[in-house]
């Protein structure tokens, strides 16, 4: 036991001490210190997985801290810079609060909805199988939000395959997830602000060239070691009886999610700039509907615990010196998918959108399904690893889901290869 312990360990103290090596190197060739305390902070998180919440939150009050003492904000030196940086950005993390904690208990009703358990029922027996459920949940991140995708998926997971699940399956519907949100203006937060920024939805839509591929390339390697770890359930249980209730509350829940977020969108856009809609709508829906059915409440420390350690990394991106990037072209739109893995995606978008020239299609892809290379590139893989503590070792992320990063290479180079390069100036939504 403990030798194997150690071999886990190893490739993790290996990835931190070449953290340590490269940040160094970049201070020495220039780069702010800032970027080099975040890339620390993101090994510390690889090597201590089962600590991710302290490790961030320290390497947060490290950054603000050399921030507040050598250099000031982006927003000026300071308290009043500090504060006005956060006021900037509560938007954002209150939407992010309010939807990794209020999905986890929407999962939680999906559950016990029994609609998972009368899947084996329509579900193939062998890997196909667990191929079909990364398939639902690619479609689902279309009309939904990718975490609320993801809490699904690993909630029809939970059930199908008895609670035994392997990380690389648990990798394959992160990037199941953030798949079907890549060509949607409405399944991630990303494609959300190009909308909101006057990207049309059509002009994203090509992105399901590379995404499809990818679910196909991640998807067969991820079913058949699911399939090898866990066969599928092959029958439901006898006399299964659906809870109605919670099928319509799930239903009412995700319906009022889409409607705010859509009804926003073309109707007044700045609100969604202004105040957290996206998470004020799921509470609100989950209060409304909880004297029909009580939500598991205990299930919020640790979806809470997950919220702050995503919104700390969000925080600690956000403060880095990067105010533009390299010129728009296929070969940096590539690169973002890299850098979306562990540098969030919110912020890389935003810099896109100010600087232009992009084929919004193609950023849309790297920058969703590129967080899913690692556990926590993504807010959908946040989410699912409050599910799933297993999921929290990068290596085992990276060694055992491996099929992630080829999707993302296969798939771009088929969607470069398809589309080409086809940049769309911003224009004025209908």
């Amino acid at each position: 036991m403990e030798k194997h312990a150690a071999r886990l360990v190893t490739p993790q103290r290996g990835l931190f001490a070449l953290a340590v090596v490269v940040a160094i190197a970049a201070v020495q060739f220039g780069a702010p210190i800032e970027f080099a305390l975040f890339a620390l902070t993101l090994a510390g998180v690889a090597l201590f997985h089962d600590s991710t919440l302290p490790v961030a939150l320290i390497g947060l009050i490290v950054v603000i801290a050399y921030e507040f003492v050598f250099t000031g904000f982006k927003t000026g030196p300071g308290i009043e810079g500090l504060a006005r940086h956060l006021h900037h950005e509560w938007v954002g993390m209150a939407n992010l609060l309010g939807l990794l904690m209020g999905f986890a208990l929407l999962s939680k009703h999906f559950e016990e909805s029994r609609i998972p358990d009368e899947l084996p029922r329509f579900l193939p027996d062998d890997w196909k199988g667990g191929f079909v459920l990364l398939a639902i949940v690619f479609v689902l991140s279309a009309f939904l939000d990718n975490i609320a995708a993801a809490l699904i998926g690993g909630a029809i997971a939970h059930v199908v395959f008895r609670g035994n699940v392997h990380i690389g399956y648990l990798a394959g519907i992160v990037a199941a997830a953030n798949a079907g949100g890549a060509g949607s203006v409405v399944g991630d937060t990303t494609t959300t602000m190009m909308w909101i920024a006057g990207v049309s939805p059509l002009d994203v839509l090509h992105a399901y060239v590379a995404a499809f591929v990818a679910l196909v390339v991640c998807g067969v390697p991820a079913a058949i070691q699911q399939h090898r770890f866990s066969p599928i359930r092959k029958n439901p249980p006898r006399g299964l009886e659906l809870d109605w209730t919670r099928v319509f509350i799930v239903v009412f829940i995700l319906v009022a999610a889409i409607g705010a977020n859509v009804a926003a969108n073309l109707a007044f856009p700045d609100v969604l700039d202004h105040f957290p809609l996206l998470g004020a709508t799921v509470w609100a829906a989950l209060l409304l509907t909880a004297p029909l059915r009580k939500p598991d409440w205990s299930l919020l420390p640790d979806s809470f615990k997950g919220a702050v350690f995503l919104i700390s990394l969000v925080v600690i991106a956000s403060l880095m010196p990067v105010d533009e990037l390299s010129p728009a072209s296929w070969h940096n739109a590539f690169g973002l998918g890299f850098i979306s893995a562990v540098f969030d995606n919110i912020p890389l978008t935003a810099l896109a959108l100010k600087q232009g020239g992009y084929d919004w299609g193609m950023l849309a892809y790297t920058v969703g399904f590129g967080g899913s290379m690692i556990w926590f590139g993504s807010s959908a893989g946040v989410a699912l690893s409050n599910m799933y503590p297993q999921a929290r070792s990068v290596g085992g992320w990276i060694t055992s889901g491996w099929h992630v990063a080829v999707a993302y290479i296969v798939g771009f180079f088929v969607l470069l290869f398809v589309m080409g390069w086809t940049p769309v100036p911003l224009h004025t939504n209908l």
